[in-house]
């Protein structure tokens, strides 16, 4: 099963020092009923798409919390067995929990097929959506626009042979 991890630039410097993502409980997206429900897609493709955006909201999210992280949304794809990432039943009807798993165990990142990176083009944008983030969570129209604007940028994919230049 394919999963999207969600980091920030020292978060995957801490994973490349480390040698793995952790430590557990590990927060994920992946394509789960939910995110197929809510996607309403049968292409494999574009649902496992969907949950790497729903992985780089929670990258955004991150990058909120830690104002000296670089303005980069990352993302690791890591395979994992099947039953190695499960979804929470409570929160199945959670708009905020769709395709969201946890994994209960750190993960080698030797286990990593690919690393999603915003550019540096997109860095402005994704400092003002980080910005934004807590006034768009309370209902604000103009803050909700502007970290929309961050999803506009595509997320880069590096391989994991790449990680020690990008950290």
């Amino acid at each position: 099963m394919r999963v999207y991890v969600p980091l920030t630039l020292p978060g995957l410097a801490e994973a490349h020092k480390t040698g793995q993502l952790g430590p557990a409980p590990l927060d994920a997206y992946a394509v789960t009923p939910a995110l197929r429900e809510w996607y309403l897609s049968d292409d494999v493709e574009e649902l496992e798409y969907a949950a790497l955006g729903r992985a780089a909201a929670a990258s955004l999210r991150l990058l909120a919390a830690d104002p000296a992280a670089a303005r980069r949304r990352v993302v690791v794809a890591i395979d994992v067995p099947d039953g190695a990432a499960v979804a929470d039943p409570d929160r199945g009807l959670d708009q905020a929990a769709i395709g969201e798993v946890r994994l209960a165990a750190a993960v080698p990142l030797a286990k990593a097929a690919a690393v999603h990176v915003d550019s540096g083009d997109a860095e402005a944008d994704v400092a003002a959506a980080a910005a934004a983030l807590g006034a768009a969570d309370q209902g604000d129209d103009d803050a909700q626009f502007t970290v929309d604007g961050a999803e506009d940028h595509e997320l880069m994919w590096f391989g994991i042979q790449e990680i020690p230049n990008l950290v």
